[in-house]
């Protein structure tokens, strides 16, 4: 009987230990190395999808983003688009680079624009939780007969 209660301490202490220190020690090994901090100066310059422009209902591809990242160091961050409460683009694992990144955002499968207007806003991962990173201005895209995000003299040269 006394090997009985030696087990069920031993099992309840480690129990304990699982319940209380595992959870710590597995998210510790989990987070990047090298992950972006709430310090790192990060800015969305641009954001632009393709094709460009839409007709409405039809699949957007990609979305092309331009951050700034202020930084001393690269580090590696997980990038969502969002529309509202909608992901409708995510890239994980991307490392941002000291300077301007140019960086290809595949589109949500699901999102197709249907209505007047959409506004986008990017997050990143900067210590383990999602923010939203500032702006140059408001990403949106309006509906005349197709739907554009493009603006006048926006990504010259670029192939849609």
């Amino acid at each position: 009987m006394g090997n009985w209660i030696k087990v069920a301490l031993l099992t309840g202490i480690l129990s304990h230990l699982f319940i209380y220190a595992a959870p710590e020690a597995f998210a510790a090994d989990s987070r990047r190395g090298n992950a972006c901090r709430r310090g790192d100066g990060i800015r969305i310059q641009d954001l632009d999808m393709s094709p460009d422009p839409v007709i409405e209902g039809q699949r957007i591809r990609e979305w092309k983003v331009r951050v700034r990242f202020d930084g001393r160091r690269e580090c590696e961050t997980d990038i969502v688009i969002r529309q509202g409460e909608n992901n409708v683009g995510r890239l994980r694992n991307y490392h941002l680079r000291p300077g301007v990144n140019e960086i290809t955002v595949p589109a949500a499968d699901s999102f197709r624009m249907r209505g007047r207007e959409y506004c986008f806003n990017v997050q990143v991962d900067l210590d383990g939780s999602r923010q939203r990173v500032d702006a140059d201005r408001r990403f949106c895209a309006g509906q005349k007969t197709m739907w554009s995000m493009r603006e006048p003299g926006d990504r010259a040269g670029i192939k849609r």
